[in-house]
């Protein structure tokens, strides 16, 4: 992988005060291999603070959390917390509207070279105390990768244990069972490096060729091994209300590294907020609700892992 340190950086700066909010807000844009990373810079108005970098999920996901507000809530609570936070625009929204890059041209190694850039643009700087990665759902892998370098701890935020094909196959197969052989052999031909070109043309959203090479830089990584290789304290956080990574993914993570610390969030869904009901729709409404307002045990957790 090819790591190329950030030289420049353009930002404006937009002060944001008031009693509940006592923090500055910077548009801070930070140059990667392909695109410019933008993100959003909240500093509590103390002199030298902890620093956690929010790497988003899988899709193109805005520094936000989309309709949700999920990842700007989590970096205002941690503010509240007198935390630095830094989250940015999943790549993937950038990368879409580059004229004449193909979808085959798109590597998971991208994900993990913009979280390098940023790591690598704050430790050059002096005014943070620590730099923690939080990555969530798919940036828990990226971040696990990109913070073996110059991290001082790390958040695994509802991140798989398993290799995304592992999570595919379960995920498509728990729904019909028929798919789980067909997927079991497409993905056999992509991870020995090559194209399936006979794939069941009813599995084609997931197994379109210009998708497949996507996959195979992303199967590569095993979240089991490469959590071994931080040697920086890890915090690993689940709820029990997630119906996309489910508890037992955390606890595979929790005894790759048993140095880790588990935080098992009662009643928590993968967009951090709570929800009581058992019904799958009910849960998934919450992922556009801005107004519902995250986990505060969630808040509470991060800070004090951070500041321990």
């Amino acid at each position: 992988m090819k790591i190329k340190l950030v030289v420049i950086a353009f930002f404006v700066v937009l002060f944001s005060f008031s009693q509940e909010n006592n923090f500055i807000e910077t548009e801070l844009n930070i140059p990667s291999e392909k695109v410019t990373v933008n993100g959003t810079l909240l500093s509590p108005k103390s002199d030298i603070v902890p620093l956690v970098i929010i790497i988003p999920g899988s899709g193109t996901v805005d520094r936000n959390g989309g309709q949700g507000n999920y990842l700007k809530q989590l970096a205002e609570g941690l503010s509240g917390k007198n935390i630095a936070t830094y989250r940015y625009d999943k790549s993937s929204i950038t990368l879409s509207k580059i004229e004449g890059l193909k979808e085959e041209d798109i590597s998971f190694d991208d994900f993990i070279n913009d979280a390098i850039a940023v790591i690598n643009y704050f430790k050059d700087q002096s005014q943070f105390s620590s730099i923690t990665i939080a990555g969530h759902s798919q940036g828990s892998l990226v971040g696990m990768v990109a913070g073996q370098l110059r991290i001082d701890g790390f958040i695994s935020l509802a991140g798989a244990g398993r290799t995304i094909d592992k999570i595919l196959i379960e995920q498509v197969s728990a729904q019909s069972p028929l798919f789980k052989g067909d997927m079991e052999k497409t993905f056999e031909i992509i991870k020995s490096g090559k194209i399936d070109e006979n794939f069941n043309p009813l599995l084609v959203s997931v197994f379109r060729k210009s998708l497949q090479p996507f996959w195979g830089s992303w199967m590569k990584y095993n979240p089991q091994e490469e959590i071994k290789k931080l040697n920086v304290p890890i915090l690993i956080v689940n709820g029990t209300k997630d119906i996309q990574v489910p508890v037992t993914d955390a606890e595979l993570l929790h005894k790759a590294d048993e140095n880790s610390q588990l935080l098992i969030i009662e009643n928590m869904n993968h967009v951090f907020k709570m929800v009581e009901s058992e019904d799958r729709m009910e849960n998934i409404s919450t992922y556009s609700k801005a107004d519902l307002q995250i986990s505060k045990k969630l808040v509470e957790g991060i800070s004090k892992f951070i500041n321990q």
